[in-house]
């Protein structure tokens, strides 16, 4: 699949669009990892692949500069059948890029190409090109494969688009800027029989019922009124007829906060619900609790310098101030957990939201996104600093 490395920034669109049209799931994004590590290799960047699975880790090293950055864009596409009718839509029948990943990807090998052409920074940069963000816990399996270890950074920066935003503005949130996200499967144990008698049976299905209505207890009365909490009840299965009562009941749920104290705190208390309101009605509650991603904690001083760097280079009339903390989860998380840095986010405009089908990257604010990361790299790796 090689092809000449793009240059231009007509180029980088149809990068883009390319990958747009071949979208790969988590751990399977092994032709989009070639052809990063292709690029890079072109450019002069170390590079090794395989990180994480799929994840590929590019370097970049200029001048007598002892600091080191990191950089880092997701991958992978999400099981979702396209319904944007576009030419470059993709061609991988229920798999799409419906989160732009394919357009952070692309804003990255932009900058790699910028910063490997001018090197006008001194230390070490490292481009992080991550698989599987899409609920697969990509950041978590590079980091247990040594990321930080084997590519040691000072700081890691990442960014998304947001729909809503307007086309290239800037947003920077302080402290806690996503929640995290946990997936809850309760089984509700009782014992079937016949609809008509049912005081011959133990009724899974009423008995989760009362634990639904109690589990909204939890964000009304147990957490505080000024922490942001959300218990969902998204799936509930159980039965196949309505003359018959089950032996069992299915509820899958999300929870999210901002806090990670609350977090465990909803833990304990949804758990506590769950298992004693089944046992009043007779029947058992097993509660499964598999952890999904932390809250996204932007570090104080990188957030303030990612955001004096668009302010520096951009204008302050650049910088979106309306964004508020987002209930949905990111796994660069998990990095901000063991580097400091910050996740910054980019305006898409006035598109179709993520993980829509109708969803498409806007291609407009490739060349500014780029060079934004062109110009952070730089800052923080100044060749005035290092000299000093």
């Amino acid at each position: 699949m090689s092809t000449s490395a793009p240059v231009t920034d007509e180029d980088f669109v149809a990068l883009r669009r390319r990958l747009h049209a071949a979208p790969e799931l988590a751990y399977e994004e092994h032709q989009t990892s070639a052809l990063v590590a292709e690029y890079l290799r072109e450019w002069g960047y170390d590079v090794v692949t395989g990180v994480g699975k799929t994840g590929v880790v590019g370097t970049l090293r200029n001048g007598p500069g002892e600091r080191s950055v990191a950089v880092r864009a997701d991958m992978d596409a999400l099981p979702i059948e396209e319904a944007t009718g576009l030419p470059y839509a993709s061609k991988h029948p229920g798999k799409m890029h419906a989160c732009g990943h394919d357009g952070h990807t692309t804003i990255l090998l932009s900058a790699a190409r910028q910063l490997a052409e001018t090197r006008q920074f001194s230390g070490t940069l490292r481009l992080i090109f991550q698989p599987a963000e899409e609920n697969n816990s990509g950041a978590r399996t590079m980091i247990q494969d040594g990321l930080f270890e084997r590519f040691p950074v000072d700081a890691v920066f990442g960014l998304h688009n947001w729909p809503g935003i307007p086309t290239g503005q800037f947003a920077f949130l302080d402290g806690p800027a996503m929640a995290s996200v946990d997936l809850v499967i309760i089984k509700v144990q009782g014992r079937g029989g016949h609809g008509a008698k049912p005081h011959q049976t133990i009724d899974p299905v009423v008995a989760s019922a009362a634990i639904i209505t109690a589990l909204q207890t939890i964000v009304s009365r147990s957490v505080d009124p000024l922490e942001m909490a959300v218990v969902t009840v998204g799936s509930i299965h159980g039965g196949v007829a309505p003359n018959v009562i089950p032996d069992s009941v299915e509820l899958q749920l999300t929870v999210r906060t901002f806090n990670a104290d609350i977090r465990e705190q909803i833990r304990h208390r949804l758990t506590a619900i769950a298992e004693n309101q089944a046992a009043s009605f007779g029947a058992t509650a097993e509660v499964f609790y598999p952890r999904g991603y932390p809250v996204l904690v932007n570090h104080p001083e990188e957030t303030e310098f990612a955001r004096q760097t668009a302010r520096r280079h951009f204008g302050t009339e650049r910088i979106d101030t309306s964004l508020k903390p987002i209930t949905a989860s990111e796994d660069f998380a998990f990095m901000l957990e063991k580097r400091p840095g910050s996740y910054l986010f980019l305006g898409n405009g006035d598109s179709a939201d993520l993980h829509n089908p109708h969803y498409d990257f806007n291609d407009a604010i490739l060349p500014e996104a780029a060079r934004y990361w062109v110009r952070l790299v730089e800052d923080y790796l100044a060749i005035n600093t290092a000299a000093a």
